[in-house]
């Protein structure tokens, strides 16, 4: 009996002390939890400066060099992206839907087949952007350089080209539904040949004002 009595004992001490082990253990789990959400404003702070570093570092230069992450990234984010400078970058299938890029530069870049649908683009260059295949609908190009931009095949639905200059543009089978092309700035030496569901209008001041119907145009 009385060893039946000692072993309870311990069973019952061991199982108090598995309890308050338990314990300790979800309580430190909390206090961990809470100091993950505090500190979280700072991580965000923290990987928003990495992302830049990342842009302003390839600065000028061609290739990706990790913009393309770090750009969706500020965007998936909502970090205004105005003023920034890609020029030249490599770019292909970015996805800044919506982003705000008021006086970015993107001359030259490559952004084939990317999804830049409702981007504001007001005042940003785009100047020999090869810009094949996007998805540029609702974007605001408001007094923006789109000179020698190549937007073959683009959809432009609903586009606002208030103030553009599409000099040289290459608009070859792009479509134009529903744009807002009556401020256009200047087509001269635009093609567009092949344009799709050009607005009422569109076309014939188009070739007024200097641009070019030349389906056999070379690449």
């Amino acid at each position: 009996m009385e060893w039946g009595l000692e072993w309870l004992a311990y069973a019952l001490s061991n199982w108090t002390l598995l309890e308050v082990l338990e314990y300790l253990g979800s309580f430190s789990v909390l206090v961990a939890v809470i100091f993950y959400f505090a500190e979280s404003g700072d991580r965000v702070k923290q990987r928003h400066y990495q992302a830049w570093q990342v842009i302003n570092t390839a600065q000028g230069k061609g290739g990706n060099g990790g913009r393309i992450e770090a750009l969706e990234e500020l965007n998936a984010d909502r970090v205004p992206l105005v003023g920034v400078d890609v020029s030249a970058a490599f770019l292909q299938g970015l996805d800044l839907r919506n982003a705000n890029l008021l006086r970015s530069d993107f001359s030259s870049a490559d952004l084939r087949n990317s999804n830049l649908a409702g981007v504001d683009f007001t005042l940003a260059n785009l100047n020999s952007a090869n810009l094949r295949g996007a998805a540029l609908d609702r974007v605001k190009c408001l007094e923006t350089d789109l000179r020698n931009a190549d937007l073959e095949a683009s959809s432009l639905v609903a586009a606002d080209l208030s103030g553009a200059s599409l000099d040289d543009a290459d608009l070859r089978g792009a479509d134009l539904q529903d744009v807002a092309w009556q401020q256009l700035k200047s087509v001269k030496g635009a093609n567009v040949a092949g344009v799709k569901n050009a607005p009422a209008g569109f076309m014939e001041w188009a070739l007024k004002n200097g641009a070019l119907d030349q389906a056999g145009a070379e690449e």
